[in-house]
């Protein structure tokens, strides 16, 4: 696709500016790009001084009905008291709007930073975080959102990969007779969907923000049914076992201030790191049509990235077939 007739392409500060304005408010400045790129967000201010976050939902992602189901969770998990930006609703209670062919919503601005994740007390209280959001996600079901699948969305993600020209014939072999193996291994970590739950999705620390010990969880855009753990291993980043067990004991101890914490998912940490890998490459591959990315991600051009892809797999396909060390 041309990138001038992406849609993003025609999305300008002063449509930003006519969407919010759109809804009542009256904004005094530009707005200002923040770091995000599969949906177009933007920090605003009102006549007021209030921050918001306006996200431009990337058009025919999600269906109506998933973005509603997103903002609703947020709905109960700020009733339940947990630290979220719930969406603006107007008078008739619409969270999800749209302006110049996009649909759009705007969240309360929450300001802090992101978590040190070797400080004990940062992980205790993300783990508390984590959980109480946990609490409330498996007292109800998503019906328009996804449900985690290893075996799906593995082979989702390498057809997206296969299917592009980023690959020469060596790499290309190299990829299938990796994702071959990892595919193989990944079946063995199958979860019953019925024991899924309503998480957050994409539990990194840039979407976690607070000061001290007070944090806060933003950007549910991935929110999905899938077991809990989905929302803590990216958590566990240390790379020496003692250091693991510590940042895994202290985010465990927060949890189950919450909810119990079922060990048998630590079996799934590395699958689901294995799962994020080749999603990554997939999701890169699948937008570069999109004018912010090939800025962005210059080096996917490069035949130096896709090696170290294959070398990135192939320390997987080693780890995967080692006895899980989060089981001991």
């Amino acid at each position: 696709m041309d990138p001038q007739l992406h849609p993003y392409a025609t999305l300008s500060p002063a449509k930003v500016v006519a969407a919010v304005e759109s809804l009542g408010f009256w904004l005094p400045g530009e707005p200002f790009a923040l770091n995000s790129y599969e949906n177009r967000v933007y920090l605003v201010h009102d006549d007021d001084r209030r921050r918001w976050v306006v996200k431009f939902y990337r058009p025919e992602r999600w269906s109506d009905a998933a973005i509603q189901e997103e903002h609703d969770f947020l709905d109960e998990l700020a009733a339940d008291g947990v630290a979220v930006s719930a969406p603006w609703r107007d008078a008739e209670g619409v969270s999800l709007h749209r302006a110049e062919g996009f649909r759009f919503a705007l969240f309360p601005h929450l300001p802090g930073q992101a978590p040190e994740l070797e400080n004990p007390a940062h992980l205790f209280a993300l783990g508390e975080l984590i959980g109480a959001t946990h609490a409330v996600g498996e007292r109800g079901r998503f019906r328009h959102r996804p449900v985690m699948d290893l075996d799906a969305m593995v082979l989702e993600a390498r057809d997206r990969v296969l299917a592009s020209d980023w690959l020469d014939g060596r790499r290309r072999v190299a990829y299938e007779r990796l994702v071959a193996a990892l595919h193989e291994r990944l079946a063995d970590h199958a979860w019953p969907a019925e024991r899924a739950i309503r998480v957050q999705g994409d539990c990194h620390i840039g979407n976690m923000l607070g000061r001290d010990e007070h944090f806060a969880l933003v950007d549910f855009d991935d929110c999905l049914m899938a077991p809990a753990v989905q929302d803590l291993w990216m958590l566990i980043t240390a790379q020496h076992d003692e250091e693991r067990h510590m940042q895994l004991s202290e985010v465990v101890e927060g949890y189950e201030q919450h909810r119990d914490f079922d060990r048998r998912e630590l079996a799934l940490m590395e699958p689901l790191r294995t799962l994020r890998l080749l999603r990554h490459s997939a999701w890169l591959v699948a937008r570069w049509d999109d004018p912010a990315f090939p800025p962005a991600f210059p080096w996917l051009a490069e035949a130096g990235y896709w090696d170290g892809q294959l070398r990135l797999l192939e320390q997987q396909r080693l780890v995967l077939e080692r006895e899980s060390r989060w089981l001991a």
